[in-house]
């Protein structure tokens, strides 16, 4: 279940705001510039399907946003519990940074955390199957996908190269939940 905690930025002990309602997590997501939706097919994506099937899955939704954004490429990421470098890819994104390029994810299958640092709050974002989130370049947040994950996602791109961490050098983030799954 898609999850919205907000926080202060000086007191991670006191979640101020709280919603599970995605269109009241979209409302709220709005107002600060984040894009958050919700996406389905009516395809049935078989256990283990390639790329080019998730891809034809949403492909719709896809190439509306990208025509509507400006986005030239996409692909698909898929992590599981086995996956030997999960530990090195969990631990990279866990400070606070920011990219010089939107970050764009649609999960599958399976969730993630995102904190965003806007202003003086930090809002934790839950994302599972079917969230969209837009992060638009040059906004602080860290990503966790947990100890053991498991997820499917499709991300979109302006400039794949463009999409590498710039870390702030706050360890903001590390006053801040942590998945555990």
């Amino acid at each position: 279940m898609s999850d919205l905690k907000v926080f202060k930025d000086d007191n991670a002990g006191e979640c101020i705001e709280h919603y599970t309602d995605k269109n009241d997590i979209a409302q709220r997501m709005k107002k600060v510039g984040i894009r958050y939706e919700q996406w389905e097919t009516s395809e049935a994506i078989p256990a283990g399907a390639d790329s080019e099937t998730v891809i034809q899955a949403y492909k719709k939704d896809i190439y509306d946003l990208m025509a509507e954004e400006g986005y030239k490429t996409v692909d698909v990421i898929s992590l599981t519990a086995d996956h030997p470098q999960k530990d090195e890819l969990r631990k990279k994104f866990l400070d606070e940074h920011i990219h010089s390029e939107d970050e764009v994810r649609f999960f599958v299958k399976g969730q993630g955390l995102f904190s965003l640092h806007i202003g003086n709050e930090v809002f934790e974002i839950l994302c599972t199957q079917g969230d969209l989130i837009g992060v638009p370049d040059g906004t602080r947040h860290w990503f966790d996908m947990g100890p053991n994950p498991e997820f499917t996602a499709i991300r979109l791109f302006n400039n794949p190269e463009g999409w590498v961490a710039n870390y702030t050098g706050n360890a903001i983030a590390m006053q801040y939940s942590r998945l555990e799954n």
